[in-house]
């Protein structure tokens, strides 16, 4: 075996293998994100299986075996699915349900199971002779079979339907809260197979017809260059997406805002400045013991409503908006020469900081950066 086939199947198994451990997990997963959760493991099952069918394929085994044809049927659902995933995520409070409509977006692997078993019925009446088959079940055999036409309509699917659910994304409505890391991952999801899918699209496309038409028709699509290329990306985006979706399996639903009066605005602001004033002012934040209950008792204002200020006003958790403060201070005593002598972890600590592990994680959130980082950006 050539040393680019073992590289190949490296690469291919382990896409698969982490398709699957990712997905059982996420079938599994039962506190947030339920119906979403299992739609990703889905995915990640399906892109697997593909894997695992092509890696039996580059050891000689699988070829037009009932698993290959279990997955040419397959192979048009997975647009619907994406679909289906960001419909779940962008429903509140778990009330995504199938819909008579959303069942429209079946038609698809209907109409492909429905070619794909007429062209095998074809092998019945095949004796190597065009003539012992019609017409349509010739060259409906010779356009499933011979060209990358189920690649060529799976790519435009999962496109179509990454465009649309990036657009079901954008246009979720005002009235529903949903973090903003939660909304980037997603869509990171969708753009990475939309822009991935368009590429292959249009390989595909290009090479179909400028290869085929100067071959005088002779093409086989699993003889070109990219057809083992197409695959390690594959598994690229399914290990990718298996960590994505691992990682951030127990993120909140979507969730309705509460409406706030007027009144209600006014008193959120006056606290705000409260806040604002305390941290500035008095430097709270430099107290290592600081807690929600500390800071209720000196501005004189329940921790609810110290919350609910810092969610509706500041756009914050009560951590993010004091970590912003200490951050803040380090870097201003990182610009005093009289500090260079200490260490960055005793200049945290100043800061407000309570452990090395807390000032790490606050400057990755905060800057972006590592601390190692920290004194170049000064």
């Amino acid at each position: 075996m050539k040393i680019t086939s073992i590289i190949t199947i490296l690469i291919l198994s382990i896409g698969a293998i982490q398709g699957i451990v990712y997905g059982i997990i996420l079938f599994k997963s039962t506190k947030y994100n339920k119906i979403a959760n299992k739609i990703l493991a889905a995915i990640l099952f399906l892109l697997s299986y593909r894997l695992i069918i092509q890696i039996m394929r580059l050891f000689g085994l699988g070829y037009y075996d009932s698993w290959y044809y279990i997955m040419i049927d397959l192979s048009w659902i997975h647009g619907a699915l994406i679909y289906y995933y960001t419909k779940a995520q962008t429903q509140p409070n778990l009330n995504f349900n199938f819909k008579r409509k959303d069942f429209i977006h079946l038609l698809p692997l209907i109409f492909q199971i429905a070619i794909s078993v007429f062209v095998r019925v074809q092998n019945l009446y095949w004796d190597g002779t065009k003539e012992s088959l019609s017409w349509l079940g010739y060259y409906s055999y010779i356009i499933w079979m011979n060209n990358s036409t189920i690649y060529i309509i799976a790519s435009f699917l999962i496109t179509l339907y990454s465009y649309k659910s990036l657009k079901l994304l954008n246009s979720i409505d005002n009235r529903y809260e949903i973090s903003k890391e939660k909304l980037t991952w997603i869509k990171r999801i969708l753009v990475a197979f939309l822009i991935y899918f368009t590429l292959v699209l249009v390989v595909f496309l290009f090479d179909l017809i400028i290869f085929k038409s100067s071959n005088a028709g002779s093409y086989f699509y699993f003889t070109r260059f990219y057809y083992y290329p197409f695959f390690i990306g594959i598994a690229i985006i399914t290990y990718w997406i298996g960590i994505e979706g691992f990682s951030r399996r127990n993120e909140p639903e979507l969730m309705l805002k509460n409406t706030i009066n007027k009144d209600e605005m006014l008193r959120l602001k006056v606290i705000s400045e409260k806040l604002i004033d305390i941290m500035e002012i008095k430097e709270l934040y430099k107290n290592q013991e600081l807690s929600l209950e500390i800071l209720s008792k000196e501005i004189n204002v329940k921790p609810y409503l110290i919350s609910k200020c810092l969610s509706e006003i500041f756009n914050k958790r009560f951590n993010d908006f004091v970590n912003q403060y200490r951050v803040k201070q380090v870097q201003l005593l990182l610009k005093d020469q009289e500090n260079s002598k200490y260490t960055l972890l005793s200049l945290a600590l100043d800061a407000g900081f309570n452990s090395k592990s807390s000032f790490n994680r606050a400057i990755k959130k905060h800057l972006g950066i590592s601390p190692s980082e920290l004194k170049f950006t000064k």
